[in-house]
């Protein structure tokens, strides 16, 4: 990782450290903490490039992969902000195109540790101010902004004038801080709809989709509407985005999953409007070799090395996924269904107490053929395997057994015989153990 030390990275670990602390609760949705730090910083928010601001539950980091990978391949510098981390904080923010140094970001969180000046903000509005000013410092033709948690009082929603909104699926997540029905939670997701600002918008079900609707209708956001505006046909390793100005023919993209072309979608449709029109006629018509080149960790990643893939029978696949609600475990299922061959597939669950386990799994009770279930190490609000097990059953689940960690989950189902697929699933955080011990 650019630059990179020892020192330095303490010097962020420490930071890091203190200012989880400055807040008593880890999320508390507000603005007004965030425009306070931004002002006394000299408002960096608005001197960064032009914003594309993503929200949604599911799918937004996927849709911003591929926003970069074709924006990189036009010759197009981009800034991006994402979140969470998997393995190190320096994930979340690229600068110019590469992960932000050990160096670079410390001296970022003491100039706003310094600038906040002890006051109560929580650790995701500190460390956003942070990527701000760093934004705003360096230059690039755009910024790829992702909506942290909701939308409406998100510490990303401190931009009034995006160049592009968009909003891929919603389902029901976070709702102890969103709110417990689709409508409450696709509220706040539009949130970020501002006037006069395009809003692309992915398929959603009937309540979030009318919600979306009667915000951007109420801001005056002109909507580009999945349905209504644009649509998908289907092929069988390709397919095709249809829109008032013709048909794109696709490949399908490197990430697995047809949902991804859902995401893809979402992405060209935003530079479609980025550059006021359709892509073809600005000259960069070709994405492919952008799309080509997109990777995106933990999202139905296929691991090939490291300590767990060596457990395995070398015909045996091991994958990756942090999707944790239940419009992941419908995507994870359909792509289970659609895998080449008739291999069995043993899942590997970890999951948070606050996620709807039974919904995330009811779904995958069709497709697997045996469940481990497993803690997430390190994480106190973790499912014991004894109630992830109970939920597991009441999913539809049958051959489910509680196991230490997945290196013990994953000895277990090698010895059960012939060639399978391992998924290892159910929480982002337990996906970051894993890919930290795979370098």
């Amino acid at each position: 990782m650019p630059g990179s030390d020892p020192a330095a990275a303490a010097a962020v670990a420490a930071a890091l450290d203190r200012l989880s602390r400055l807040h008593p609760k880890k999320i508390d949705l507000s603005l007004g903490r965030m425009q306070r730090l931004l002002a006394a910083l000299g408002d960096p928010h608005l001197r960064v490039p032009p914003v594309i601001h993503v929200a949604g539950t599911n799918g937004k980091g996927s849709a911003v992969a591929f926003l970069r990978g074709i924006l990189e391949s036009w010759g197009r510098t981009v800034h991006t902000y994402t979140s969470p981390h998997l393995v190190r904080f320096n994930e979340r923010i690229r600068i110019a195109g590469a992960p932000i140094g050990d160096a670079a970001l410390a001296e970022l969180l003491d100039r706003v540790e310094a600038a906040n000046g002890g006051e109560p903000i929580t650790y995701f509005e500190i460390t956003t101010a942070a990527a701000f000013l760093a934004y705003s410092e360096i230059p690039a033709d755009i910024l790829l902004l992702e909506v942290g948690l909701g939308g409406r009082l998100d510490a990303t929603n401190v931009i009034d004038r995006p160049a592009v909104t968009a909003i891929t699926t919603i389902s029901m997540d976070h709702v102890q801080f969103l709110g417990d029905t689709l409508a409450a939670i696709a509220g706040e997701k539009a949130g970020i709809a501002k006037p006069g600002v395009p809003l692309v918008v992915a398929p959603q079900q009937p309540d979030a989709e009318r919600t979306v609707r009667e915000r951007a209708d109420a801001v005056g956001a002109p909507l580009c509407l999945h349905g209504r505006d644009w649509h998908i046909a289907h092929d069988r390793q390709s397919w095709r985005l249809i829109t008032a100005s013709g048909e794109r023919a696709f490949d399908d993209p490197p990430l697995p999953g047809r949902h991804q072309r859902i995401n893809l979608a979402v992405a060209v449709l935003c530079l479609d409007h980025l550059l006021h029109g359709r892509i073809a006629d600005t000259g960069m018509a070709d994405c492919a070799p952008g799309i080509a080149k997109v990777e995106w960790p933990a999202r139905l990643q296929r691991l090939t090395r490291g300590p767990l893939v060596d457990r395995l029978p070398q015909d045996w696949r091991l994958w990756l996924d942090g999707g944790h609600n239940d419009s992941a475990g419908v995507a994870l299922a359909d792509w289970a269904a659609r895998r080449d061959g008739a291999r069995p597939l043993h899942l590997i669950i970890g999951m948070l107490e606050s996620k709807d386990a039974t919904a995330f799994l009811a779904p995958l009770a069709s497709v697997a053929s045996t469940v481990g279930v497993i803690p997430i190490e390190g994480e106190p609000a973790s499912f014991t395997t004894k109630t992830l097990a109970a939920y597991a059953h009441q999913a539809g689940h049958r051959g489910v057994t509680a196991y230490d960690d997945a290196e013990a989950a994953l000895s277990a189902v090698s010895a059960s015989g012939s060639a399978a697929d391992v998924l290892i699933c159910g929480s982002l955080y337990l996906a970051g153990r894993i890919l930290a011990g795979h370098g």
